[in-house]
Parts: C-alpha cells; structure tokens; sequence
C-alpha cells in the first residue's frame, strides 16, 4: 500500500533520517516516539506539505515523491482538527468535495453517508466554536474521509479529548477502519491507543525509526534501552550474554 525508501527530510530542527517503512492495505499502524523524534514531519511528508531530500514514497505502485498534496489521495487530521471557523458542519465536510468539483448529487450522496457513520447528521447546520472536542473530532474525520482517500494520517487526534471521550473515539475509529477499509496511520503518545487500535507500531529517536514490529513484538522484545524506557518497561537488568559452549 504505501512504501517508503531511504527517505530524509530536514526542517530547522525536526528531521527525519534514512527511514524505509512498508503499511499494508487496511493496516493501524501507529508512530510512538518522543517530542522532537521528527514524528510529525515524517506523516506530513508522506502528505506531501514537505518533499525529501532524499528518498523515494510509493502509494501502492504509483511514485508519488513529488506530487502535490492534493493529487495524493492522502487525508490528514491534525491535532487541533483546523475547522473552518466561518463554515458550517456541512460546509467544513463538503470543503474538499468542492475544490474538486465534484458533481453536486455526488457531493450530497458523500456528505450524507459520512454524517450518518460518524452521527453527526444533527449537527450539520452549527459552527465549529459551538461542538465540543469530540464533536470537532468528528467532523475532522468526516471532513477528511469524505474524499475516499486511500490513507488517513493521524496527528495526534485524540491528546486534547477527555478519557471518557478518547475511549468512545476509540470505539470510532475503530468501526470507521471496518466500515470504510481505509489504511490508518497515527501518531500517539498514549499507549492505550496503542493497544486498543494498532497492528502494528515504530518507535522513532531523533529522526530515526529505531524498532518497528507487531504491538507484542515490541513491548515484549524492546531492541535497546531506549525503547525500554520509553515504553515504561522498569526492571532493566545490566549483564552479560554468553553463549554456552
């Protein structure tokens, strides 16, 4: 589904530095990894706000390096969502549809799918300023999912929501995975999203994918200190391994 060779990029000073990555069609895979890791700037990469210096990304066979944005079938939804202040539900949903002018019965048809799998349908006429964060969650995910888009990147999207609310997202996502076999890709510091959504995780350091693998895989078999610690494993025992005979 998406691949990525030998890919670096460098911003001031977020960078990310010689990452190769494959995710598979309909996979959760979700970025861990420390302020600074170079999280962030990777998925914006991949959404193409950024270009490598170096590097090549597939999005299943078609090259898409140097594409702009909006001709990547990518969605993205930050952390703080980025609703349109001025626009309505309906009209933050219908946003993208009509910069691509897509047939307005086609439009309604989307609009109307997306409000009813995320329940949303009663609050198409309200503005942004009057939803409560899970509420703006949702209609970022509607807004972003109503383009079909082959990946859905993932930036924090759950940080600023209470936990009564981050575990009904959890529910969300989830049955929006299922419903729509939309590939995800999410970047957390919350391990329950970890183990409640993932298939897979990478743990990134300093701009550098440091242990990738199945959610078990890792917690059970950090490669190094690092990845322990930041895991919260406690009891790391300092020795030696030899091999007997």
């Amino acid at each position: 589904m998406l691949r990525i060779e030998s890919v670096s990029v460098t911003l001031g000073e977020f960078s990310v530095r010689d990452i190769t990555l494959e995710i598979q069609p309909d996979e959760y895979f979700i970025i861990l990894g420390p302020t600074g890791a170079g999280k962030t700037v990777l998925l914006e990469t991949i959404a193409g706000i950024h270009l490598p210096q170096t590097g090549k990304i597939f999005l299943g066979t078609r090259e898409i390096t140097g594409l702009e944005p909006r001709e990547r079938n990518i969605g993205m939804v930050y952390q703080d969502y980025m609703l349109f202040p001025h626009l309505t539900v309906e009209e933050n949903i219908a946003f993208g549809l009509r910069q691509k002018k897509i047939p307005m019965g086609e439009q309604r048809t989307r609009i109307n799918e997306l409000c009813t799998l995320m329940e949303i349908g009663h609050l198409r006429a309200r503005y942004p300023k009057t939803l409560s964060g899970g509420e703006q969650q949702r209609v970022a995910l509607a807004r972003a999912l109503v383009l079909r888009p082959a990946i859905l990147l993932l930036d924090e999207p759950l940080s600023a929501l209470d936990g009564r609310t981050r575990e009904r997202m959890h529910r969300e996502l989830s049955r929006i995975r299922k419903h729509t076999r939309t590939t995800i890709v999410q970047i957390t510091h919350h391990f329950d999203d970890v183990f409640t959504l993932a298939d897979r995780i990478a743990i990134m350091r300093e701009g550098r994918i440091v242990q990738l693998g199945e959610t078990s895989e890792v917690f059970l078999h950090p490669e190094d200190t690092f990845v322990a610690e930041f895991l919260g494993i406690g009891n790391i025992i300092r020795g030696r391994s030899e091999r007997e005979g």
